[in-house]
């Protein structure tokens, strides 16, 4: 039985493609899974935070979740900084102010999973 619908995938890590976040300063994002594959409602995305790297302060229309792959980093979500490491896990609201710092020597990394479909990123700086 067929049903409607994206078809299936499974893309290879060695088939993902890392560019450079334009307004980071060391961040790279790799889109594992997204609406240009077919995906009707979220898209995956893995992001890399070498050491030392810095995302500012900003916000964006959409909530995304994130788990932390490895590293240790801090996270500022609105006036709170939380201490990251691999296995945990976030949640961002849509609109909250959030930025990243990496002050370890060791890379970071996480996925984030965000609903498919525009995002208008402003930063709060």
């Amino acid at each position: 039985m067929e049903t409607e619908g994206p078809a299936p995938l499974v893309r290879r890590a060695d088939e993902v493609v890392y560019e450079d976040v334009e307004a980071a300063d060391g961040m790279r994002k790799g889109v594992l899974v997204g609406e240009e594959d077919g995906a009707p409602n979220l898209a995956i995305r893995r992001f890399v935070l070498g050491p030392g790297a810095t995302v500012p302060r900003h916000t964006n229309e959409i909530e995304h979740e994130q788990y932390v792959l490895e590293g240790e980093y801090t996270v500022g979500i609105g006036d709170e900084e939380y201490e990251v490491s691999a296995g945990d896990s976030l949640l961002i609201p849509a609109g909250a102010v959030h930025w990243y710092r990496n002050d370890g020597p060791g890379q970071g990394a996480f996925i984030c999973a965000v609903p498919t479909g525009d995002d208008r990123i402003e930063l709060a700086e």
